[in-house]
């Protein structure tokens, strides 16, 4: 199984934290969006929208980061619901005794189903309420709320870059030429509405919207989705990371207690640490979108 993503996208880093959090294995391409790469025309016929993350698992391509965390649940599943059997079926033509070994691994993977069960993840599917926040905070618009609070210079040069790669892709490869047309189309959309003070106060409205359900939420649970940690926090964990690398964390998440002790915990999880904090200071040296 393969991901094509890069460490500062926040799709990408949802679907990182998932696989991390799941335990599941796969392969790490990246793909530099701010260098063009997502517009070669390798990737480009993966997925004509030049988005990343992508999930590629042999044939079978998912671009949709709502639908590749959904995938992976159910992946994930299969996987433990696999070696669960496995482990049954070795002890069972076993003449040996179970060793204290064999007890502990089979204990392993039944504590990992039953901490699946418990956090709503009894079944291939998510539960409702898992499902539910994980579409709302997809929709959250932090594209547009991120590049607004970049300073227009370097947001400027980088559309202006991106541009380019895209008219000298389509010269190299016409037969794409209809999708890197439309990609060129929305470049420039993007650019207009970066001249649009509503779309800020839109995206801003819609954020401070999204944070006060959170913290409504939180009040009532531990983690979003219940009192165990579920799929629906790989979705929040990127867009809380992003405030703070804007340094906006006084503005939005401080102001919410229980946003904030939430925010304090999540961070000390390995997942995060692995796929968030260790590129943190890097952030910080760049103007990235």
């Amino acid at each position: 199984m393969q991901l094509y993503h890069h460490p500062f996208s926040l799709d990408s880093q949802k679907v990182r934290l998932a696989l991390e959090e799941k335990g599941i294995d796969y392969t790490s391409y990246h793909v530099n969006p701010l260098t063009g790469k997502n517009m070669d025309a390798f990737f480009f016929r993966k997925n004509p929208s030049g988005k990343i993350p992508v999930l590629q698992n042999g044939s079978h391509i998912i671009y949709d980061t709502t639908e590749i965390i959904q995938r992976l649940n159910m992946l994930f599943w299969i996987i433990i619901s696999n070696q669960c059997l496995d482990m049954r079926f070795q002890i069972m033509i076993s003449n040996q005794p179970i060793t204290p070994c064999k007890w502990n691994r089979s204990r392993k993977y039944i504590e990992r189903i039953a901490e699946t069960v418990s956090s709503g993840g009894n079944s291939t599917t998510l539960s409702s309420d898992v499902i539910e926040w994980t579409h709302k905070l997809q929709e959250c618009d932090s594209k547009h709320f991120t590049l607004f609070h970049i300073p227009a210079k370097y947001r400027l040069y980088v559309s202006k870059y991106l541009r380019h790669v895209i008219i000298a892709r389509m010269a190299e490869s016409p037969n794409l030429a209809s999708d890197y047309h439309r990609k060129l189309k929305e470049a420039y959309e993007t650019d207009d509405k970066m001249k649009n003070v509503e779309v800020l106060i839109q995206s801003k409205d819609h954020l401070v919207k999204l944070l006060d359900e959170l913290e409504v939420k939180l009040g009532e649970t531990s983690y979003l989705g219940g009192v165990e940690f579920t799929l629906a926090n790989v979705m929040v964990i990127p867009v809380l990371a992003r405030l703070e690398l804007l340094k906006l964390e006084d503005e939005y998440i401080n102001i919410r207690p229980n946003l904030a002790d939430y925010w304090v915990v999540v961070k000390q999880r390995p997942s995060y640490k692995k796929v968030i904090g260790r590129y943190f200071d890097g952030w910080r040296k760049r103007k990235h979108y």
